[in-house]
């Protein structure tokens, strides 16, 4: 169960799954929540609007007829590819269904036959009416279908829900068979491959299209120093997983403490002895016969112990 979507989330959402989105009149306060529920919500559902016309198909679902008031949805699927808002919060559009299709729905299960009219829908479900007559002649092109299947990933994403969130009309409720009729180059409206062509998007980032594809970065690679025979590089020394004496990290770590603690004996062993008289008095004829040199070698002297 969830949270509906606030209007600013949900056609952001929709825009950032690359839809293209027409704001119509007073959508965003357009509801009938008066009437009952709205949430929390559970799913998607798609529909066909048994009309022809984009313009008249909008206006209908935004206004309703005598029978039932609109919005009838809360967005609209034109043949353009354009997905119209028209109401959100409560709308008459999923009607009473199963209860048991609403548990498999939250599940994510497989469904099963809509064979009760027993649970409110309309609190439940975003609902999408495309445009088409439902005659099973008229064609959804596809850009329609392909409008459709980025308005229900788009919310299944945002809301963290899988295709097994998406149904149909047909499926919710007895005796519907909404959407019905022939897609462009896919054949009837079938509401598994639907769920299968949102789940294919949900596993792409938001704005991806069939058929484009973006490389992964190349990793990069470290550089290899050159290195005497036989002694490991530290790159090499802890990507090895192995244990040899060579290549395995800690055995290089100890070994090399070793070696500067044997280091360190040499250097404390060194005899410190003092200049013999003849040295000194080599020295002092040498400072003597070049004075200049003598001064710029005791300058720097000077300036290396200040530092």
């Amino acid at each position: 169960m969830a949270t509906p979507l606030s209007a600013s989330t949900l056609l952001a959402a929709l825009r950032a799954e690359g839809c293209t989105v027409v704001e119509y009149k007073s959508w965003r306060t357009h509801n009938r929540n008066s009437k009952g529920a709205w949430g929390p919500v559970n799913g998607v559902m798609i529909h066909h609007t048994v009309s022809s016309g984009e313009d008249s198909s909008v206006a209908l679902c935004y206004n309703g007829h005598a029978n039932l008031p609109g919005p009838l949805c809360h967005t609209v699927g034109g043949k353009s590819g354009k997905l119209y808002m028209v109401g959100h919060g409560r709308a008459n559009h999923a009607g009473s269904g199963d209860g048991d299709v609403l548990r498999a729905v939250i599940k994510e299960t497989a469904l099963p036959a809509d064979n009760e009219a027993d649970t409110d829908g309309n609190s439940r479900f975003y609902g999408l009416e495309i445009v088409n007559l439902g005659n099973g002649k008229d064609t959804y092109p596809a850009a329609q279908y392909d409008a459709a299947v980025r308005w229900a990933a788009a919310i299944c994403r945002t809301h963290g829900w899988g295709a097994g969130s998406v149904i149909g009309h047909k499926e919710w409720q007895p005796g519907k068979i909404d959407p019905h009729g022939p897609v462009e180059g896919r054949g009837a409206f079938d509401m598994n491959r639907f769920r299968a062509d949102v789940a294919e998007r949900l596993r792409h980032p938001a704005n991806w299209s069939p058929g484009s594809s973006t490389p992964a970065p190349a990793k990069p690679q470290t550089p290899t120093p050159p290195k005497e025979d036989n002694v490991a590089t530290p790159y090499e020394l802890w990507a090895y997983k192995g244990t040899g004496e060579k290549r395995d990290a800690y055995a290089y770590l100890r070994d090399t403490e070793a070696k500067v603690d044997a280091l360190a004996d040499k250097v404390a062993g060194l005899e410190q002895r003092p200049l013999t008289d003849d040295q000194v008095a080599a020295i002092a004829a040498a400072v003597a016969a070049h004075p200049a040199l003598a001064q710029a070698i005791a300058d720097t002297l000077a300036t290396r112990l200040k530092d």
